[in-house]
Protein backbone atom coordinates (compact mmCIF):
# COMPACT_ATOMS: atom_id res chain seq x y z
CA UNK A 1 0.00 0.00 0.00
CA UNK A 2 1.34 3.78 -1.03
CA UNK A 3 1.96 5.64 2.19
CA UNK A 4 -1.08 8.03 3.13
CA UNK A 5 -1.51 11.45 1.29
CA UNK A 6 1.03 14.21 1.95
CA UNK A 7 2.81 11.91 4.20
CA UNK A 8 5.64 14.27 5.83
CA UNK A 9 7.88 10.93 7.30
CA UNK A 10 11.10 12.12 6.70
CA UNK A 11 12.85 9.69 8.14
CA UNK A 12 12.48 6.40 8.20
CA UNK A 13 9.52 4.87 10.75
CA UNK A 14 10.73 4.12 14.44
CA UNK A 15 7.95 1.64 14.76
CA UNK A 16 8.88 -0.20 11.16
CA UNK A 17 10.89 -3.23 11.45
CA UNK A 18 14.56 -3.31 10.71
CA UNK A 19 15.32 -3.20 6.98
CA UNK A 20 17.09 -6.39 5.86
CA UNK A 21 20.20 -7.10 4.70
CA UNK A 22 19.22 -6.68 0.84
CA UNK A 23 17.50 -3.67 1.43
CA UNK A 24 20.93 -2.05 3.02
CA UNK A 25 22.83 -3.18 0.41
CA UNK A 26 20.50 -1.68 -2.32
CA UNK A 27 20.32 1.95 -0.17
CA UNK A 28 24.00 1.67 -0.09
CA UNK A 29 24.95 1.30 -3.79
CA UNK A 30 22.17 3.75 -5.38
CA UNK A 31 24.21 6.23 -3.00
CA UNK A 32 27.12 5.62 -4.64
CA UNK A 33 25.37 5.69 -7.70
CA UNK A 34 23.79 9.23 -7.09
CA UNK A 35 27.05 10.54 -5.86
CA UNK A 36 28.56 10.37 -9.00
CA UNK A 37 26.44 12.63 -9.98
CA UNK A 38 26.95 15.19 -6.62
CA UNK A 39 29.91 15.04 -6.06
CA UNK A 40 30.49 17.19 -9.60
CA UNK A 41 27.88 19.74 -8.18
CA UNK A 42 29.42 19.83 -4.44
CA UNK A 43 33.01 20.15 -6.36
CA UNK A 44 31.88 23.13 -8.84
CA UNK A 45 29.52 24.62 -5.53
CA UNK A 46 33.30 24.42 -3.53
CA UNK A 47 34.96 26.27 -6.05
CA UNK A 48 32.01 28.77 -6.70
CA UNK A 49 32.37 29.66 -3.08
CA UNK A 50 35.71 30.34 -3.16
CA UNK A 51 35.23 32.23 -6.19
CA UNK A 52 33.04 34.06 -5.38
CA UNK A 53 33.98 34.86 -1.15
CA UNK A 54 34.03 38.77 -0.77
CA UNK A 55 37.24 39.93 -0.22
CA UNK A 56 36.52 41.77 2.85
CA UNK A 57 37.37 45.35 0.97
CA UNK A 58 34.14 47.60 1.49
CA UNK A 59 31.58 47.85 -1.32
CA UNK A 60 30.58 51.11 -2.63
CA UNK A 61 26.83 50.52 -0.84
CA UNK A 62 29.07 49.86 2.46
CA UNK A 63 31.47 53.08 1.93
CA UNK A 64 28.44 54.84 1.13
CA UNK A 65 26.37 53.84 4.41
CA UNK A 66 29.46 54.80 6.53
CA UNK A 67 29.43 58.17 5.13
CA UNK A 68 25.62 58.01 5.88
CA UNK A 69 26.12 57.26 9.28
CA UNK A 70 27.36 59.71 11.68
CA UNK A 71 30.26 57.67 13.21
CA UNK A 72 30.77 56.48 16.02
CA UNK A 73 26.62 56.37 16.56
CA UNK A 74 25.79 53.58 18.94
CA UNK A 75 22.73 52.34 20.20
CA UNK A 76 22.56 52.22 24.12
CA UNK A 77 19.49 51.22 26.08
CA UNK A 78 17.81 53.45 28.27
CA UNK A 79 15.24 53.05 30.78
CA UNK A 80 12.18 55.96 30.87
CA UNK A 81 12.03 58.00 34.37
CA UNK A 82 9.85 60.21 33.52
CA UNK A 83 7.23 61.00 30.74
CA UNK A 84 5.22 64.06 29.75
CA UNK A 85 3.17 64.68 26.84
CA UNK A 86 2.11 67.26 24.90
CA UNK A 87 -0.50 67.85 21.96
CA UNK A 88 1.93 68.07 18.66
CA UNK A 89 -0.83 68.60 15.98
CA UNK A 90 0.05 70.94 13.96
CA UNK A 91 -3.31 70.96 11.70
CA UNK A 92 -6.16 71.81 14.22
CA UNK A 93 -8.69 70.02 11.74
CA UNK A 94 -6.96 66.90 12.00
CA UNK A 95 -7.29 64.09 14.83
CA UNK A 96 -5.48 65.23 17.52
CA UNK A 97 -1.57 63.93 18.03
CA UNK A 98 0.09 63.36 21.16
CA UNK A 99 3.96 63.52 21.57
CA UNK A 100 5.79 62.99 24.80
CA UNK A 101 9.42 64.10 26.17
CA UNK A 102 10.67 61.39 28.09
CA UNK A 103 13.65 61.68 30.90
CA UNK A 104 15.43 58.45 30.31
CA UNK A 105 18.45 56.70 31.98
CA UNK A 106 21.48 55.31 30.11
CA UNK A 107 21.87 51.97 30.97
CA UNK A 108 25.26 51.24 29.12
CA UNK A 109 27.68 52.66 27.10
CA UNK A 110 30.02 55.48 27.46
CA UNK A 111 26.83 57.44 28.77
CA UNK A 112 25.80 54.65 31.70
CA UNK A 113 24.27 56.05 34.40
CA UNK A 114 23.35 59.74 32.97
CA UNK A 115 19.73 61.28 32.19
CA UNK A 116 18.91 62.34 28.89
CA UNK A 117 15.75 64.31 27.36
CA UNK A 118 14.58 62.73 24.52
CA UNK A 119 11.75 63.24 22.28
CA UNK A 120 8.64 61.00 21.32
CA UNK A 121 7.13 60.68 17.79
CA UNK A 122 2.91 60.20 18.12
CA UNK A 123 3.29 57.15 17.05
CA UNK A 124 5.66 55.72 19.99
CA UNK A 125 3.20 57.45 22.52
CA UNK A 126 0.41 55.87 20.57
CA UNK A 127 1.81 52.06 21.05
CA UNK A 128 2.30 53.21 24.82
CA UNK A 129 4.86 54.14 26.65
CA UNK A 130 5.34 54.77 30.58
CA UNK A 131 7.76 54.67 33.33
CA UNK A 132 9.87 51.73 33.48
CA UNK A 133 9.83 51.00 29.95
CA UNK A 134 13.29 50.19 28.22
CA UNK A 135 13.73 51.81 25.04
CA UNK A 136 17.07 51.69 22.30
CA UNK A 137 18.17 54.66 21.47
CA UNK A 138 20.69 56.48 19.23
CA UNK A 139 23.96 58.08 20.50
CA UNK A 140 25.80 60.48 18.44
CA UNK A 141 29.33 60.92 20.17
CA UNK A 142 30.50 63.61 17.17
CA UNK A 143 26.96 66.13 17.76
CA UNK A 144 27.65 69.40 18.71
CA UNK A 145 28.16 70.45 22.12
CA UNK A 146 28.14 66.91 23.29
CA UNK A 147 26.61 63.29 22.71
CA UNK A 148 22.71 63.79 21.35
CA UNK A 149 20.54 61.10 21.81
CA UNK A 150 17.51 60.06 20.01
CA UNK A 151 14.72 57.24 19.91
CA UNK A 152 15.40 54.23 17.91
CA UNK A 153 12.99 51.02 18.81
CA UNK A 154 11.52 49.92 21.57
CA UNK A 155 13.80 47.22 23.36
CA UNK A 156 12.58 43.67 23.05
CA UNK A 157 15.50 40.99 24.47
CA UNK A 158 13.43 39.42 26.70
CA UNK A 159 10.22 38.27 23.96
CA UNK A 160 12.95 37.62 21.67
CA UNK A 161 15.21 35.13 23.37
CA UNK A 162 12.39 33.41 25.29
CA UNK A 163 10.60 32.73 21.76
CA UNK A 164 14.16 31.93 20.61
CA UNK A 165 14.62 29.39 23.36
CA UNK A 166 11.22 28.00 23.42
CA UNK A 167 11.49 27.06 19.71
CA UNK A 168 15.35 25.29 20.76
CA UNK A 169 13.52 22.92 23.25
CA UNK A 170 9.93 22.34 21.58
CA UNK A 171 12.42 21.48 18.59
CA UNK A 172 14.83 18.97 20.78
CA UNK A 173 11.96 17.50 22.81
CA UNK A 174 9.84 16.69 19.94
CA UNK A 175 12.56 15.94 16.76
CA UNK A 176 15.56 15.10 19.34
CA UNK A 177 18.66 14.71 17.72
CA UNK A 178 17.25 15.15 14.58
CA UNK A 179 15.78 18.07 15.78
CA UNK A 180 18.97 19.70 17.23
CA UNK A 181 20.78 18.57 14.33
CA UNK A 182 17.91 20.99 11.89
CA UNK A 183 19.03 23.72 14.20
CA UNK A 184 22.64 23.37 13.80
CA UNK A 185 22.16 23.24 10.64
CA UNK A 186 19.92 26.51 10.34
CA UNK A 187 22.74 28.30 12.23
CA UNK A 188 24.75 27.26 9.53
CA UNK A 189 22.44 28.83 6.80
CA UNK A 190 22.60 31.72 8.47
CA UNK A 191 26.41 31.54 8.67
CA UNK A 192 26.23 31.36 4.53
CA UNK A 193 23.48 34.19 4.35
CA UNK A 194 25.20 36.57 6.63
CA UNK A 195 28.78 35.72 5.60
CA UNK A 196 28.57 34.90 1.67
CA UNK A 197 25.38 35.93 0.39
CA UNK A 198 24.37 39.09 1.52
CA UNK A 199 28.10 40.52 1.00
CA UNK A 200 28.41 39.29 -2.24
CA UNK A 201 25.05 40.62 -3.33
CA UNK A 202 26.66 44.13 -2.47
CA UNK A 203 29.37 42.93 -4.48
CA UNK A 204 30.21 43.03 -8.69
CA UNK A 205 29.42 39.93 -8.47
CA UNK A 206 26.53 37.97 -10.43
CA UNK A 207 23.69 37.67 -8.04
CA UNK A 208 22.37 34.67 -9.68
CA UNK A 209 25.69 32.85 -9.42
CA UNK A 210 26.06 34.33 -5.18
CA UNK A 211 22.34 33.01 -4.81
CA UNK A 212 22.66 29.65 -6.06
CA UNK A 213 25.71 29.13 -4.79
CA UNK A 214 25.20 30.05 -1.91
CA UNK A 215 21.42 27.88 -1.68
CA UNK A 216 23.60 24.79 -2.64
CA UNK A 217 26.01 25.22 0.24
CA UNK A 218 23.54 25.37 1.99
CA UNK A 219 21.00 22.89 1.19
CA UNK A 220 24.33 20.08 0.76
CA UNK A 221 25.04 20.30 4.37
CA UNK A 222 21.42 20.98 6.00
CA UNK A 223 19.70 17.98 4.17
CA UNK A 224 22.62 15.46 5.34
CA UNK A 225 22.55 17.10 9.20
CA UNK A 226 18.62 17.27 9.53
CA UNK A 227 18.21 13.68 7.63
CA UNK A 228 21.28 11.82 7.89
CA UNK A 229 23.69 10.30 5.09
CA UNK A 230 21.34 7.93 3.44
CA UNK A 231 19.67 7.24 0.14
CA UNK A 232 16.77 9.24 0.63
CA UNK A 233 18.45 12.35 1.46
CA UNK A 234 20.42 11.36 -1.32
CA UNK A 235 17.95 11.55 -3.78
CA UNK A 236 16.24 14.90 -2.06
CA UNK A 237 19.34 16.41 -2.31
CA UNK A 238 19.38 15.55 -5.96
CA UNK A 239 15.63 16.92 -6.49
CA UNK A 240 16.33 19.92 -4.56
CA UNK A 241 19.63 21.31 -6.29
CA UNK A 242 16.94 20.71 -9.38
CA UNK A 243 14.52 22.89 -8.40
CA UNK A 244 16.92 25.61 -7.37
CA UNK A 245 18.38 25.92 -11.22
CA UNK A 246 14.54 25.79 -12.23
CA UNK A 247 13.89 28.34 -10.24
CA UNK A 248 17.09 30.64 -11.31
CA UNK A 249 16.22 30.06 -15.00
CA UNK A 250 12.60 30.75 -15.10
CA UNK A 251 12.86 33.62 -12.34
CA UNK A 252 15.78 34.96 -15.17
CA UNK A 253 13.44 34.93 -17.67
CA UNK A 254 10.53 35.97 -15.87
CA UNK A 255 12.50 39.02 -14.60
CA UNK A 256 12.95 40.22 -18.10
CA UNK A 257 10.13 38.98 -19.63
CA UNK A 258 8.15 41.36 -17.08
CA UNK A 259 10.89 44.18 -16.81
CA UNK A 260 10.99 43.98 -13.21
CA UNK A 261 13.27 46.82 -11.97
CA UNK A 262 13.33 45.57 -8.12
CA UNK A 263 12.91 49.34 -7.03
CA UNK A 264 9.78 48.95 -5.81
CA UNK A 265 10.42 49.43 -1.60
CA UNK A 266 11.55 52.21 0.87
CA UNK A 267 14.64 49.56 1.42
CA UNK A 268 15.27 49.20 -2.27
CA UNK A 269 15.55 53.05 -2.89
CA UNK A 270 17.40 53.22 -0.29
CA UNK A 271 20.15 50.50 -1.41
CA UNK A 272 19.84 52.82 -4.59
CA UNK A 273 20.97 55.58 -2.89
CA UNK A 274 24.24 53.94 -1.63
CA UNK A 275 24.62 52.08 -4.79
CA UNK A 276 23.24 52.82 -8.05
CA UNK A 277 25.07 50.22 -10.00
CA UNK A 278 24.01 47.76 -7.82
CA UNK A 279 21.98 45.07 -10.05
CA UNK A 280 18.53 45.13 -8.67
CA UNK A 281 16.51 42.78 -10.79
CA UNK A 282 18.89 40.67 -10.03
CA UNK A 283 18.39 41.08 -6.58
CA UNK A 284 14.73 40.03 -7.37
CA UNK A 285 15.69 36.69 -8.41
CA UNK A 286 18.16 36.26 -5.70
CA UNK A 287 15.09 36.66 -3.59
CA UNK A 288 13.39 34.21 -5.24
CA UNK A 289 15.90 31.71 -4.87
CA UNK A 290 16.07 31.84 -1.49
CA UNK A 291 12.79 32.19 -0.81
CA UNK A 292 12.65 28.70 -1.84
CA UNK A 293 14.70 26.97 -0.13
CA UNK A 294 12.58 25.77 2.86
CA UNK A 295 9.43 24.54 0.50
CA UNK A 296 11.48 22.78 -1.89
CA UNK A 297 13.53 21.15 0.79
CA UNK A 298 10.43 19.81 2.83
CA UNK A 299 8.43 18.71 -0.73
CA UNK A 300 11.63 16.57 -2.09
CA UNK A 301 12.46 14.70 1.24
CA UNK A 302 8.92 14.34 1.34
CA UNK A 303 8.64 12.38 -2.15
CA UNK A 304 12.35 10.80 -1.97
CA UNK A 305 11.17 9.05 2.24
CA UNK A 306 7.90 7.80 -0.20
CA UNK A 307 9.46 5.99 -2.77
CA UNK A 308 12.23 4.37 -1.14
CA UNK A 309 9.41 3.25 1.60
CA UNK A 310 7.51 1.81 -1.28
CA UNK A 311 10.25 0.09 -2.50
CA UNK A 312 11.23 -1.68 -0.05
CA UNK A 313 7.85 -2.83 0.82
CA UNK A 314 7.62 -4.07 -3.09
CA UNK A 315 10.97 -4.09 -4.30
CA UNK A 316 9.08 -5.84 -7.03
CA UNK A 317 7.61 -3.01 -8.53
CA UNK A 318 8.85 -1.66 -11.88
CA UNK A 319 10.27 1.59 -12.07
CA UNK A 320 7.36 2.74 -14.05
CA UNK A 321 4.76 1.36 -11.25
CA UNK A 322 7.29 2.64 -8.43
CA UNK A 323 6.95 6.49 -9.68
CA UNK A 324 3.19 6.05 -10.39
CA UNK A 325 2.74 5.11 -7.11
CA UNK A 326 5.38 7.75 -5.50
CA UNK A 327 3.18 10.77 -7.63
CA UNK A 328 0.13 9.82 -5.96
CA UNK A 329 1.11 11.07 -3.01
CA UNK A 330 3.38 13.97 -4.25
CA UNK A 331 0.15 15.16 -6.27
CA UNK A 332 -1.58 16.13 -2.58
CA UNK A 333 1.69 16.99 -1.67
CA UNK A 334 1.65 20.05 -4.12
CA UNK A 335 -2.27 20.94 -3.81
CA UNK A 336 -1.20 21.59 -0.37
CA UNK A 337 1.69 23.55 -0.66
CA UNK A 338 0.84 25.83 -3.26
CA UNK A 339 -1.43 26.79 -0.76
CA UNK A 340 1.53 27.16 1.30
CA UNK A 341 3.50 29.45 -1.03
CA UNK A 342 0.85 31.64 -1.95
CA UNK A 343 -0.43 32.41 1.45
CA UNK A 344 2.89 33.13 2.74
CA UNK A 345 3.85 35.57 -0.12
CA UNK A 346 -0.02 37.38 0.32
CA UNK A 347 0.60 37.70 4.17
CA UNK A 348 3.90 39.26 3.74
CA UNK A 349 2.71 41.64 1.15
CA UNK A 350 -0.66 42.16 3.23
CA UNK A 351 0.15 45.66 4.09
CA UNK A 352 0.47 46.68 0.32
CA UNK A 353 -2.69 44.59 -0.21
CA UNK A 354 -4.37 46.58 2.04
CA UNK A 355 -2.88 50.18 -0.14
CA UNK A 356 -4.48 48.64 -3.20
CA UNK A 357 -7.51 48.21 -1.59
CA UNK A 358 -8.15 51.64 -0.99
CA UNK A 359 -6.77 52.71 -4.61
CA UNK A 360 -9.59 53.43 -7.25
CA UNK A 361 -7.09 52.17 -9.85
CA UNK A 362 -8.48 48.72 -11.51
CA UNK A 363 -7.69 45.68 -10.16
CA UNK A 364 -5.65 44.01 -13.14
CA UNK A 365 -3.40 47.62 -13.63
CA UNK A 366 -2.78 46.76 -9.95
CA UNK A 367 -1.59 43.26 -10.59
CA UNK A 368 0.38 44.16 -13.13
CA UNK A 369 2.21 47.22 -11.41
CA UNK A 370 5.76 46.67 -10.35
CA UNK A 371 5.02 47.04 -6.54
CA UNK A 372 2.76 43.76 -6.78
CA UNK A 373 4.09 41.93 -10.04
CA UNK A 374 7.39 41.32 -8.10
CA UNK A 375 5.28 39.56 -5.77
CA UNK A 376 3.52 37.84 -8.63
CA UNK A 377 6.46 36.70 -10.38
CA UNK A 378 8.15 35.32 -6.99
CA UNK A 379 4.62 33.22 -6.36
CA UNK A 380 4.63 31.81 -9.81
CA UNK A 381 8.11 31.03 -10.24
CA UNK A 382 8.41 29.47 -7.00
CA UNK A 383 5.23 27.07 -7.35
CA UNK A 384 6.23 26.45 -11.06
CA UNK A 385 9.73 25.09 -9.63
CA UNK A 386 8.38 23.45 -6.39
CA UNK A 387 5.35 21.37 -8.95
CA UNK A 388 8.37 20.37 -11.34
CA UNK A 389 10.88 18.90 -8.45
CA UNK A 390 8.24 16.22 -7.25
CA UNK A 391 7.69 14.57 -10.34
CA UNK A 392 11.69 15.08 -10.47
CA UNK A 393 12.41 13.76 -7.79
CA UNK A 394 10.13 11.37 -8.00
CA UNK A 395 11.92 9.69 -11.06
CA UNK A 396 15.14 10.52 -9.58
CA UNK A 397 14.41 7.99 -6.75
CA UNK A 398 12.69 5.12 -8.75
CA UNK A 399 15.55 5.49 -11.08
CA UNK A 400 18.16 4.91 -8.38
CA UNK A 401 16.31 2.30 -6.39
CA UNK A 402 16.00 0.41 -9.67
CA UNK A 403 19.38 0.91 -10.75
CA UNK A 404 21.07 -0.07 -7.59
CA UNK A 405 19.49 -3.92 -8.01
CA UNK A 406 21.46 -3.79 -11.51
CA UNK A 407 24.71 -5.50 -11.92
CA UNK A 408 26.11 -2.01 -12.70
CA UNK A 409 24.95 -1.09 -9.25
CA UNK A 410 26.59 -3.64 -8.10
CA UNK A 411 29.70 -2.71 -10.38
CA UNK A 412 30.11 1.31 -9.34
CA UNK A 413 29.94 -0.46 -5.63
CA UNK A 414 32.79 -2.51 -5.99
CA UNK A 415 34.93 0.34 -7.92
CA UNK A 416 34.23 2.24 -4.77
CA UNK A 417 35.38 -0.75 -2.56
CA UNK A 418 38.52 -0.85 -4.05
CA UNK A 419 39.36 2.52 -4.63
CA UNK A 420 38.34 3.31 -0.40
CA UNK A 421 40.73 -0.25 0.18
CA UNK A 422 43.64 1.99 -1.68
CA UNK A 423 43.26 5.10 -0.18
CA UNK A 424 42.84 3.84 2.96
CA UNK A 425 46.78 1.56 2.68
Amino acid sequence: MPPSSHDHSHAPDPDAPPPTAEALTRRRRAVWLMLLLLVPVGLATVVGLFVLWPSGEPTRAEQAAAVAFPPGTTYPDGRVVSVERFDCGIDPSAAAQTCATAVLEILEGEGAGDFQAVELPPEVVAAGIAEGDTLVLTRDAGAEGGPAYGFFDYERDTPIIALAVTFAVVVGLVARLRGLASLVGLAFAFFVLLQFVLPGLLSENSPTLVSLVGSAAIMFVVLYLAHGFSARTTTALVGTLFGLTLVAVLGSLAVSAARLTGLTSEETVRLQGYDPTLAFSGLVLAGIVVAGLGVLNDVTITQASAIWQLHEVSPEMSWRELYARGMAVGRDHIASTVYTIVFAYAGAALPLLLIFELSPTPMWTLVTSSALAEEVVRTFVGAIALVLAVPVTTAVGAFFAKASETEAGAATERRVTALRARFAR
